[in-house]
């Protein structure tokens, strides 16, 4: 079991308000991801969760049980941090034992579980290195192995793969997926990547400002954000957000609409626009167009051939749009 329940949770330091008053529920076995900006609270929540952090006010409650003054070894949690905080003179089978050797775990019970997790990992052709010999792939998974020893109610991830290459991000991710489902176990995790959230998140939690913005599924939040910053914090290149009444729209404080929901023609369109820069990512194409109203992003699929100062014609799917208030919330249709 690994349920989570946080209530009103607040936290300051000194005049500084960094949470804000959090209410969210985690169901066992879901995959949950805090993402938001830096300075937005989400790692400071997951501190609090683990016991790491005081909360001003509020409680936490795992499996239903208050924990707020449980002394982070006792509430059932292993955290995985960004540094992977290994011992350089112990070997990798010791660095995952280590902690189950400290509880007074008997030996044969640590050598199944070490070789349990070992397994998972692929890290059996490396028990008896020490971290130095090791990649930076090797040494989180390494990390990640200490965790899964130890059979927690709740595995918290602190940006993980921050310090990894984009390939060994990649990788390392598919992995905590595939952990995800064979375990199944519940897992918190904090990112300020939004590709990582999209990819791996049951769902995402979006914070901002010591605030929840708005909680749904990947497609959820994709599809229907119901704030301004969602929609400019979701999806990868970024939403376009235009100046609604530079489109003849003065009840919106912005109009947005993705990249990949603008169509570009060299003759007709809605909006006439000069080409600044071309991306040929191979299986995508990303043009930088300047309109009379704003820069425009267009993200088109496949390879095409366009030239700087080249004029092209855009035009929005009109159903893929979206209509921002002055107080940044959706508008609905």
């Amino acid at each position: 079991m690994g349920s989570l329940k946080i209530q009103n949770i607040r936290k300051s330091f000194g005049h500084v308000d960094v949470l804000k008053g959090i209410d969210l529920e985690v169901k066992d076995g879901e995959f949950v991801i805090f993402v938001g900006p830096s300075g937005c609270g989400k790692s400071t929540l997951l501190r609090i969760i683990a016991g790491l952090e005081e909360a001003t006010s509020g409680e936490i409650l795992i499996d239903g049980k208050k924990v707020n003054n449980t002394p982070p070894a006792k509430r059932g949690i292993a955290m995985v941090f960004q540094t992977y905080a290994l011992y350089p003179h112990l070997s990798v089978r010791d660095n995952m034992g280590l902690g189950l050797k400290q509880a007074g775990k008997p030996a044969e019970e640590i050598k199944e579980r070490t070789k349990i997790a070992s397994a998972m990992l692929s890290l059996d052709d490396y028990l008896e290195r020490r971290p130095a010999e090791l990649s930076g792939g090797q040494r989180q998974r390494v990390a990640i192995g200490r965790a899964i020893v130890r059979e927690p109610q709740l595995f918290l991830f602190d940006e993980p793969l921050s310090n990894l290459d984009a390939a060994l991000r990649v990788n390392t991710r598919l992995e905590i997926a595939r952990l995800h489902r064979q375990l199944k176990a519940t897992m918190i995790y904090v990112t300020h990547d939004q590709v990582e959230a999209m990819t791996l998140a049951d769902k995402i939690v979006v914070m901002n400002k010591g605030r929840i913005e708005q909680v749904g599924s990947p497609m959820e939040l994709y599809n229907s954000p119901q704030t301004l910053f969602v929609a400019g914090f979701i999806g990868s290149p970024q939403m376009n957000l235009i100046d609604g009444a530079k489109l003849g729209d003065p009840a919106a404080k912005a109009v947005g609409i993705r990249p990949e929901h603008i169509q570009v023609s060299n003759t007709s369109g809605s909006w006439k626009g000069s080409v600044i820069h071309v991306e040929h990512l191979g299986a995508d194409t990303i043009i930088y167009l300047q309109t009379d109203f704003s820069p425009l992003t267009v993200r088109l699929f496949g390879e095409h051939q366009y030239e700087v100062d080249q004029v092209l014609y855009a035009t929005p799917d009109a159903g893929r749009t979206y209509r921002f208030d002055d107080k940044d919330q959706i508008i609905k249709a």
